[in-house]
């Protein structure tokens, strides 16, 4: 304020415009100095708002933190997750919270007035979040392994409603404009090699998820993401209401062929459904194919089959078809929107393959392969099934005369081999794989944590030295409201980004049929892979050094390749003579037994690679499809089939009505190929043990947590891989693995 501006504002609040006149009588009044008082300073608005924002932050954590499903996790190891206060109806109120904290510290970020820097922008970035992450942890285990109507009813509601949430910080302009600065600064900002390539997913990622659209364009794909997040929780909910039915087995005739274990856990799961005096088939796979290879009774077969097969696919309230076609369009309006060619080219941006065209000419590689020899296969089985009078060999035989092939051909019935498999001690047996290679060792503490459910069984994982590495959850049979197959799950991440380390919570899931109270579960040699498969998985996890958790999830086509290749211990002799022993007598697996077993390794790969590379060839060419395209999915399937020239007598691993890889979620969308991928790196590394001489070498098993397992995404994956090998992984070991020709 100017002088002149003090003295009037003086003038004007003593009431006086103008000195008082002068007279002979009067002593003039001595007039004060005016004294130039400055206001106070005025803050600057961004540093208000700024506090304001921080104010707001502090508020919502203290709320946040008295919630049971968002609060830090309390308890040993660094806390655990609170699984007896995971209740469906404390979802709704923890996720309306945690997303109200999630976007306050979103807020603080964009409002820091200070430049944006990888200190200002990223640490926080990856810091936010933590409670809500916390919840949707949680419900994620309540949707996948206890989906009942209430977890239904929450999901139904919510899914849409964080698909709105997230889509709101990857549209926020303000947030995206300092991760922008930061990425455009990367290379003279003195980052690390982490912290740069941190930056550099994460701008990606953001753009790949539409913050550089306009607002139309933002708000026409927000709509679009919300759709799809209500369709993938519909699917779903269809397929596990599918697979929750049964086939009731009601005379003794019914079990000609079975063992006597099958038909135990089939009574078992009888009497779990109150059908006493019966038997049932469970519709899911680990109950149906173990029923499809021993049953004689080829009518039961078949209708074992058409159920399991036609899930999802049955006209009534459960039909997923309208859903797919529905699915399949805003996928490709979500595409081309951001600017891709396909919903298949948008997926891909970020994986080893980059591009639809190599992944599809890795499947077409191994394509005529595969179906040349389910011809020899099915040859092979004809004269046996002829003896049956089975004119032709249809899907629901497959399995069946596959292993009266496979006990003729190697004299081997897989039956032989159950009583060695038995479940328990193949769940130590991959404990002691990964002490043999990794140094780790696992400390059951089942009951001093809580658990989801009563089979849930944990354990205390320590590393070589001794220090506490992280625990493993495992789930291993199937129930109502668990959704069907096989997975692994990370509850927490490795972090250290904080200045504290954070250690790792996995858990693994299985569908094995759970015999009679007391008796051992004896379980198939393929199960039992299954098991070392999500094993590796959980593996991945325990065994990660990831300093920031933006750096922890591998490509896809990268991500199974660890879990693919652990599957190799499963018949080392090593293994074998500690935990393969026969469940009655204790005896180690004869040696002749297993050399029929190796001998028979090849067997069935024609039917086994169809199977799964037919599931991966529609995948794609369904997500490669043009603009415009209307999709009739049980047309489209067959159709492709027809085009690719698919043997009759087998069905897709996974039909498009209950292809919950491709519709659950976008994550295996124009990806199941995938796993052929990262075969051809676990085949590569199951020779680098072979021509090490042992299959717990020292020296690649360490290279193998090095450079795989340890850094998570750090580095470029296939680079990492040419680290680990000193050279790109050959797709000639995946067709001699097979027991393909390695030559056109």
């Amino acid at each position: 304020m100017s002088r002149f501006g003090s003295v009037l504002l003086g003038l004007l609040l003593t009431g006086s415009c103008c000195p008082p006149k002068k007279s002979a009588t009067t002593t003039p009044t001595p007039v004060e100095p005016v004294v130039d008082v400055a206001p106070p300073p005025v803050k600057d608005p961004a540093l208000v708002a700024y506090e304001a924002a921080q104010a707001e932050v502090v508020r919502l954590r203290a709320l946040a933190d008295q919630d049971p499903l968002l609060a830090k996790w309390t308890g040993p190891y660094d806390g655990v997750p609170p699984w007896d206060k995971a209740k469906p109806a404390l979802v709704g109120p923890a996720f309306t919270l945690g997303l109200q904290l999630l976007m306050a510290e979103i807020d603080v970020i964009v409002k820091n007035p200070a430049p944006a820097t990888f200190q200002t922008v990223f640490v926080p970035l990856q810091d936010a979040g933590r409670h809500e992450d916390r919840a949707e942890t949680i419900f994620s285990v309540l949707t996948s392994s206890l989906n009942g109507p209430e977890v239904q009813a929450v999901d139904q509601e919510w899914s849409p409603k964080l698909a709105e949430a997230y889509d709101r910080i990857t549209f926020n302009s303000g947030l995206f404009a300092k991760i922008s600065a930061v990425y455009e600064a990367r290379m003279s900002a003195g980052l690390t090699p982490q912290e740069q390539r941190l930056v550099e997913l994460t701008y990606a990622r953001y753009v790949q998820s539409g913050a550089k659209l306009d607002a139309q364009g933002k708000a026409q794909l927000g709509a679009i993401n919300q759709q799809l997040a209500g369709l993938f929780t519909e699917f779903s909910q269809k397929v596990l209401k599918d697979e929750e039915t049964w086939i009731v087995l009601e005379t003794q005739k019914d079990l000609a062929g079975l063992s006597p274990g099958l038909i135990a856990s089939m009574k078992a799961a009888a009497d779990e459904r109150k059908l006493a005096g019966k038997w049932v088939v469970v519709n899911t796979r680990s109950s149906v194919d173990p029923f499809l290879t021993s049953s004689s009774r080829r009518d039961l077969r078949e209708k074992v089959w058409k159920a399991f097969k036609g899930r999802g696919d049955n006209g009534g309230a459960t039909d997923t078809n309208a859903i797919i076609s529905k699915i399949v369009a805003l996928r490709t309006e979500r595409a081309q929107l951001l600017g891709y060619a396909t919903h298949a080219h948008w997926r891909m941006y970020d994986s080893m393959a980059k591009d639809p065209a190599k992944a599809q000419d890795l499947m077409m590689r191994v394509w005529p392969a595969a179906t040349a020899r389910v011809k020899q296969e099915v040859s092979d089985m004809a004269a046996i099934a002829k003896k049956d009078k089975v004119k032709a060999i249809e899907g629901w035989d497959y399995l069946y005369y596959a292993e009266k092939v496979r006990k003729k051909k190697y004299d081997l019935d897989q039956e032989q081999l159950k009583p060695y498999f038995e479940l328990n001690n193949m769940i130590a047996a991959s404990m002691y794989m990964a002490e043999q290679l990794y140094g780790l060792t696992f400390k059951e503490i089942t009951g001093t944590v809580p658990v989801f459910h009563p089979d849930v069984r944990v354990w205390e994982v320590n590393g070589k030295d001794g220090k506490y590495v992280g625990l493993f959850y495992g789930d291993y049979f199937a129930r109502g409201g668990k959704r069907s197959g096989a997975w692994a799950s990370g509850y927490r991440g490795h972090e250290t980004f904080t200045g504290k380390e954070v250690t790792a919570i996995t858990s693994n899931n299985n569908n094995f049929v759970k015999g009679a109270p007391g008796e051992p579960v004896l379980i198939s040699l393929d199960d039992a892979q299954t098991l070392f498969h999500e094993f590796g998985h959980g593996l991945h996890g325990l065994l990660s050094e990831v300093n920031f958790p933006g750096l922890s999830n591998t490509p896809r086509d990268f991500v199974e390749y660890p879990s693919q290749v652990h599957e190799m211990w499963v018949l080392t002799r090593p293994i074998l003579d500690k935990y393969g022993l026969h469940y009655q007598t204790k005896a180690k697996m004869p040696q002749k037994l297993l050399d029929k077993v190796e001998a028979s390794k090849q067997f069935n790969q024609g039917y086994a690679t169809v199977e799964y590379l037919s599931s991966a060839l529609v995948d794609m060419a369904l997500h490669t499809l043009p603009a415009g395209t209307t999709v009739d999915a049980d047309a489209f399937e067959r159709d492709t089939l027809t085009k690719l020239g698919m043997p009759k007598e087998i069905a897709m691993r996974h039909r498009l009505p209950q292809f919950l890889h491709l519709f659950s979620s976008d994550s295996y969308s124009a990806g199941y190929y995938s796993y052929l991928w990262s075969e051809v790196m676990d085949a590569d590394t199951r020779q680098a043990f072979k021509e090490a001489g042992n299959v717990f070498d020292p020296t690649v098993a360490g290279k193998m947590k090095q450079f795989i397992l340890a850094p998570g995404n750090t580095t470029d994956r296939a680079e990492a891989y040419r680290q680990f090998r000193g050279r790109d992984p050959e797709v000639k070991a995946l067709l001699e693995k097979r027991g393909f020709p390695t030559t056109n």
